[in-house]
């Protein structure tokens, strides 16, 4: 995503501060920037396939996929049901078949407004309790360290760690 040319437009803005905010980065490649392609690399590590950092992409075509958590590329579009289609069969019935279609974003701004927003919902907050290096925190530990914090505070203490250095907040 080239950012000097959408400065100044509101909707881009937004797109642009919401990823500064998540620290997700655009990852796009020159050829997929030439073919109106982006992608972007979100602060989480898929945990159950190979560990690397998730990653997302708007395609022309009108797709948001996630291009790494699976074997191959899925879409995250919405979903509806197709027009029926009717088979005639050896017996001179017929059969009727409705399946599942993709509903495509044609507008880039849409697409990434609606990338924005599935990123937000099923990554950032369906993984909120996983930690920087993707491991898993279970409610009752996260509850407990928090009862250990409360005990800190009664006597007086409490002390932060950032980046690997104790502080003792007063």
């Amino acid at each position: 995503m080239n950012r000097e040319q959408y400065k100044g437009d509101s909707r881009y803005a937004k797109i642009l501060e919401q990823m500064d905010l998540l620290n997700i980065m655009d990852v796009s490649t020159t050829i997929q920037d030439k073919n109106g392609t982006i992608t972007w690399k979100l602060p989480l590590k898929n945990v159950w396939k190979n560990g690397k950092c998730i990653e997302v992409g708007s395609f022309t075509t009108g797709y948001v996929r996630n291009n790494n958590s699976a074997s191959s590329n899925y879409q995250l579009n919405k979903r509806t049901e197709s027009e029926p289609e009717y088979f005639e069969l050896s017996n001179g019935d017929y059969r009727k078949y409705t399946g599942k279609k993709c509903v495509l974003i044609p507008i880039e701004i849409d697409r990434l407004e609606y990338l924005m927003k599935y990123c937000i919902k099923n990554y950032f907050i369906k993984n909120a309790n996983l930690v920087a290096d993707g491991s898993y925190v279970p409610k009752w530990k996260h509850e407990s360290m928090l009862e250990r914090h409360d005990v800190d505070r009664e006597i007086g203490e409490i002390q932060v760690i950032v980046d690997g250095h104790k502080y003792k907040v007063i």
